[in-house]
């Protein structure tokens, strides 16, 4: 199991439910949050592998940018 780390520009709750309905569609996705009350908007993933480019690019396709935080 993988834990993803990313910085986003998702700003709202609404946001947040459009970006699901991208995710709800990958089985790799275990449990996905997004704190947008972070300056950084973070989006943790708990994911079956490193999903990494996957993840970007659903969440270019929603509309919205992520940039992957190392460790």
């Amino acid at each position: 199991m993988e834990i993803l780390v990313f910085r986003t520009n998702i700003q709202e709750k609404s946001d947040i439910e459009h970006v699901g309905r991208y995710f709800a569609e990958n089985k790799d996705i275990i449990d996905w949050n997004v704190d947008i009350e972070d300056d950084d908007k973070i989006l943790r993933i708990e994911a079956s592998s490193n999903i990494v480019c996957q993840i970007e690019n659903i969440v270019k396709k929603a509309g919205f940018s992520c940039d992957e935080l190392e460790d």
